[in-house]
């Protein structure tokens, strides 16, 4: 298994590392540790470059199972070359500020109407989520929208913990979404703190301060059933 060094310290942009395996049939490589993110729960995967003697392009990053699968854009390495690994910082940042706008708008909408998300998805600087509202009208989008710029301006920190399942499990609330997605297998649980605001599990990319993320603005929203209403919020650049 792979050192995951992203879980404990989203803003390391530059790592050295080792390689311990390679898939030709996928072109990919395994390395003994790792500061790119594979994504998941709606947010995009790291890219960037590994460097050694040559500079391989890293595509995507993909978990399978406990694996962190990193796809090389033409030839591959060899086990044991050891490389300098390099972060699209521009793309992470972008999605980190992302990722924690989406946090505070889960934790406003919960905190005040108790409505829990049902999907949602991330791009740089943009995204939706998806709520069991019943009833949703403009007065009630221009309500959240400044109560989530309020939580920005705010300045809350972000703090990052790994608790024991057990002992996460004792937190109220620390599944938001309709579906736990957390399988059985998972012993250890990485949770997000939004301090004063929001705790829940979470795999993704972060920022340090809500003051990070910017001004959000939700441009659109739309029924997508009797209880299921989706929000879209995009960031300034």
């Amino acid at each position: 298994m792979s050192e995951l060094i992203f879980q404990k310290d989203s803003y390391i942009k530059e790592f050295d590392c080792k390689v311990i395996a390679i898939d030709e049939n996928e072109n990919a490589v395994l390395l003994d540790k790792t500061a790119f993110s594979p994504g998941g729960g709606g947010q995009l995967c790291d890219k960037g470059v590994l460097v050694g003697d040559t500079t391989y392009q890293v595509k995507k990053v993909k978990k399978k199972g406990e694996k962190i699968y990193h796809y090389i854009d033409g030839a591959l390495p060899q086990v044991d070359e050891r490389l300098k690994g390099k972060i699209d910082w521009e793309y992470r940042y972008k999605l980190m500020r992302t990722h924690t706008a989406m946090h505070i708008l889960c934790g406003v909408v919960w905190r005040d109407y108790k409505a829990q998300v049902t999907g949602g998805n991330m791009d740089p600087l943009k995204g939706r989520m998806d709520f069991e509202f019943e009833n949703f009208d403009k007065a009630l989008i221009q309500e959240i929208e400044e109560k989530v710029n309020k939580e920005v301006e705010n300045k809350r920190n972000i703090k990052v913990n790994i608790l024991k399942r057990e002992e996460a499990f004792q937190i109220p609330d620390l599944i938001r979404t309709k579906i736990n997605l957390l399988p059985e297998g998972i012993k250890e649980i990485r949770t997000i703190e939004i301090e004063g605001l929001d705790l829940q599990a979470d795999g993704g990319t972060h920022v340090n301060n809500t003051s990070e993320v910017g001004k959000m603005k939700i441009v659109d929203y739309k029924s997508k059933g009797k209880i299921n209403k989706r929000i879209y919020v995009e960031l300034e650049d």
